[in-house]
């Protein structure tokens, strides 16, 4: 994600730092917890806290989410707390119902904070979607990580504190994921297109074409009635966008890759017809593993109110 407020990119590599962020754990002044009653800096004391915060739709988050399910399996009985700071960037984001169904579909089960007011994010200076903030256990903030990557270099952290706190303790293997990731090449994102806003306050003139009868409101585009097309030139090997079904609650999107069905290239939300079938509100994965080169994908429906908000892109 950009490295600013409400703002995402893709494939960033993370990048440790403390300037500008909080020294100590802040005050967990959430709207609502979810895997936990409230946490507070003084209950958490003793222990090793890792802070992801995160937005359920976001591809970056995403990608990192095996990574912080791993070290919350592996050490959370011996010392570590993760808590999810969940801010969201859409207005969906904040009800309840698509929040629940994001952490169930995720497979989330630590402590979820719902930041729908920013609190934590103002508390932490946060600025970016994922960053994740480690405090030892006496609240103190050790490292910070924007962006996706280092995972082998923040359990390898997460480990350190582990065995400052408890000197003795017993630790288990790095992860699987960890360790995995520590022996990968990493894929490059040069010549990715950046993702591509369709509400009316970010869209960029010319890089969306709509057809149809569409209405545009500051965060997305909503079909209006008939059938409405999207079509968006880019380049990449995986296509992502962020959408909401209409009141019926369910909706179908027709997937064309240069003018053909998306086929063996569709992404894991989209069926051998070719069709993205969806009942929530979230990212729904359009193409994979499509040549990395020059495409233009195409995108109809006819479910009158379905919105989209945001295409991501990745190799």
């Amino acid at each position: 994600m950009r490295l600013t407020l409400l703002f995402f990119s893709v494939g960033v590599v993370a990048a440790s730092c403390l300037a500008g962020a909080a020294t100590s754990l802040p005050a967990l002044k959430a709207a609502r917890w979810v895997n936990s009653a409230p946490l507070t800096p003084e209950a958490l004391r003793g222990r090793v806290v890792l802070v992801d915060v995160w937005e359920y739709t976001c591809v970056n988050w995403i990608r990192t989410a095996p990574y912080v399910k791993a070290w919350n399996r592996d050490y959370s009985s011996l010392g570590l707390v993760v808590v999810g700071v969940h801010a969201p960037e859409f207005e969906f984001g904040k009800r309840a119902e698509n929040m629940d169904r994001g952490i169930r579909d995720h497979g989330l089960t630590y402590p979820i904070a719902i930041d729908n007011d920013f609190a934590i994010w103002r508390a932490l200076d946060n600025d970016a979607w994922p960053a994740k903030y480690l405090f030892d256990n006496h609240g103190r903030l050790v490292k910070r990580w924007i962006g996706e990557g280092s995972y082998d270099e923040i359990e390898s952290e997460i480990r350190r504190l582990l065995v400052v706190a408890q000197p003795g303790i017993q630790l288990p293997a790095v992860s699987q994921e960890a360790s995995t990731f520590g022996r990968s090449p990493q894929q490059s994102y040069a010549g990715i297109t950046n993702e591509t806003y369709i509400g009316a306050e970010r869209r960029e003139p010319g890089a969306v074409t709509l057809r149809g009868d569409w209405h545009t409101d500051r965060q997305y585009v909503e079909l209006k009635k008939g059938n409405g097309e999207i079509v968006v030139p880019f380049t990449a090997g995986e296509v992502n966008l962020v959408m909401q079904p209409g009141p019926s609650g369910r909706a179908a999107v027709s997937v064309l890759l240069d003018g053909k069905p998306v086929g063996e290239a569709r992404g894991m939300d989209v069926g051998t017809d070719g069709v993205a079938r969806f009942d929530r509100s979230g990212m729904i994965r359009l193409v994979a593993g499509a040549p990395r080169r020059r495409h233009v994908l195409t995108l109809s429906s006819s479910d009158p109110g379905l919105r989209a908000y945001v295409f991501t892109f990745g190799p």
